[in-house]
């Protein structure tokens, strides 16, 4: 009995001790899933607005998903250090396959928006889940090559993304760009299950269910009032303001008084935290500008294909990539004065190459998609590593979270905010030649992707040419939103100290 003790004694151990490579092969594949949704999505769109109709939700495609994701993650971060990081990582997983499964069914843009929503709450649980379990499975010696691979990922999909999307589009058609994640999700959830083996003792933590609430109920008001508002009308947009201004008052109450809060508001003290986390913000409306409404563009206005569209937006995620690693490299000798100024200039300098050049075909699109990405890189991996230095080590996860959530919340604000611009100013258009009552915006689809045949049959050949005509304003205005908020970028990266000089 006793000569099989030891035996006994290693299957037990080999059953409840974590494989860390099959582990990470799990967070690696997790990273890959989020880090390609919202690239692929993009170059989707048209064509799935000219599918299912709806173009007046367009911009609520990409807002709705990025809202759940913004609200959830902090709330699933603080899940995961009460419950353990597995279950609520295979939770979360699973809520995102389901969503992206239905996203593939969705036979209407209100149902589409709808379980964007579901796959937005998974993903929120996925994406912290795995910076969390890199940290907690790798010493601090090795975490920098793991850091690295899950960094690679990001490029690599970023870059595969939007080509991933033209033709999965072109060849299978817009479901299967949802569809793609099941077989990732199945194998990382099947890896996590088998190989991460884990001792809940965690630090008994309050989750602040109501900062969540009150952030999801004011973000969502001031989204539908910059989407919906001019529609509605008077009443109800300034009903909505009101609700916003309600709910952002009884946010920043809340945070003071929350044990463990979803933004801790004393951070926003540090002048250099303050102005990277602003600037995030207004790069984060700048770079969903471009994402979400480049394909329209392409494809809508100028008639290129969606493989011809993932090449214009691919090109900005192949300049983030490379301006990261130079960001990396430089940040030392350059300081962060010097790489926020030059971020800040690209960004500039991309959005009016974007919109002077828009007109003259998908590769001056591109080239401005590639110079925005630069700046985006160069102020991602600056402001990052310069929060990370401004606070102590008991901070630097809280102050790191603050900077992702700004990023999202803009990338939210922007899809909103320009989509708003998009209805209101082909709705203009349209009543200003008085043709609203015999085009709607939903007649929008018959440029875009599989619609175009259909809507041929309903628009005589003078109505296409005024419709696409009423698009490519609209969109050159969305352009030059999108400058606008590139010169607030601007601004305020100029004013971001070097560490050694802030006061």
């Amino acid at each position: 009995m006793s000569s099989t003790t030891p035996e006994a004694a290693r299957r037990r151990l080999r059953r409840t001790t974590t494989h860390r490579p099959l582990v990470l092969t799990a967070l690696i594949l997790a990273m890959f899933m989020g880090a390609i949704e919202a690239t692929i999505v993009a170059t989707a769109m048209p064509q799935i607005a000219g599918t299912l109709g709806g173009f007046s939700l367009y911009s609520w495609v990409f807002s709705s998903y990025l809202l759940m994701q913004a609200v959830t993650i902090p709330v699933f971060g603080k899940l995961a250090d009460l419950l353990g990081r597995k279950p609520v990582f295979i939770a979360g997983t699973v809520v995102f396959l389901l969503g992206s499964v239905l996203c593939g069914f969705a036979t209407t843009m209100p149902l589409l928006v709808a379980f964007r929503f579901l796959q937005g709450i998974g993903a929120g649980a996925v994406q912290p889940i795995t910076a969390t379990l890199a940290g907690d499975l790798y010493t601090l010696e090795e975490r920098g090559r793991v850091q690295g691979y899950l960094s690679s990922v990001w490029g690599i999909s970023a870059i595969v993304g939007p080509l991933a999307g033209g033709l999965i589009v072109q060849h299978a058609g817009w479901p299967w760009i949802f569809w793609l994640n099941v077989p990732f999700g199945v194998l990382t959830i099947a890896l996590v299950a088998l190989f991460l083996h884990e001792n809940v003792a965690h630090e008994r933590r309050s989750v602040d269910y109501a900062g969540a609430g009150l952030l999801f109920v004011g973000v969502s008001s001031l989204m539908l009032a910059l989407t919906q508002g001019a529609e509605w009308g008077t009443g109800p947009l300034a009903a909505l303001v009101a609700v916003f201004g309600v709910a952002f008052l009884l946010f920043l109450f809340q945070e003071r008084r929350a044990p463990d809060p979803i933004m801790h508001l004393e951070i926003w003290g540090n002048r250099t935290i303050a102005l990277a986390n602003v600037a995030t913000l207004t790069a984060g409306i700048a770079m969903i500008g471009l994402i979400s409404f480049l394909p329209a563009y392409v494809q809508g206005v100028q008639g290129g294909s969606a493989l011809a569209a993932g090449f214009a937006l691919s090109a900005m995620t192949v300049g983030w990539p490379l301006a990261s690693v130079v960001a990396g490299r430089l940040f030392v000798r350059l300081g962060v004065r010097r790489l926020a100024r030059a971020g800040g200039v690209a960004v500039m300098l991309g959005a009016l190459m974007v919109a002077l050049l828009a007109d003259r075909g998908p590769a001056e699109v591109g080239v401005g998609s590639f110079v925005t990405g630069v700046g985006l890189g160069l102020l991602s991996t600056t402001f990052i590593v310069a929060i990370q230095t401004r606070v102590a080590w008991t901070q630097r996860g809280v102050a790191t979270a603050s900077n992702m959530l700004m990023r999202i919340l803009g990338n939210a604000l922007g899809a909103a905010i320009f989509g708003g611009v998009l209805n209101l100013r082909l709705r203009a258009f349209l009543a200003e030649r008085g043709l609203e009552r015999r085009i709607s915006l939903d007649s929008v689809q018959g440029l875009l992707g599989e619609g175009a045949p259909r809507a041929g049959a309903v628009l005589s050949g003078p109505a296409a040419r005024v419709l696409r005509e009423g698009l490519s304003t609209s969109l050159h205005l969305v352009f030059w939103g999108v400058v606008l908020s590139a010169a607030a970028t601007l601004v305020v990266s100029w004013l971001v100290p070097d560490l050694s000089r802030e006061a």
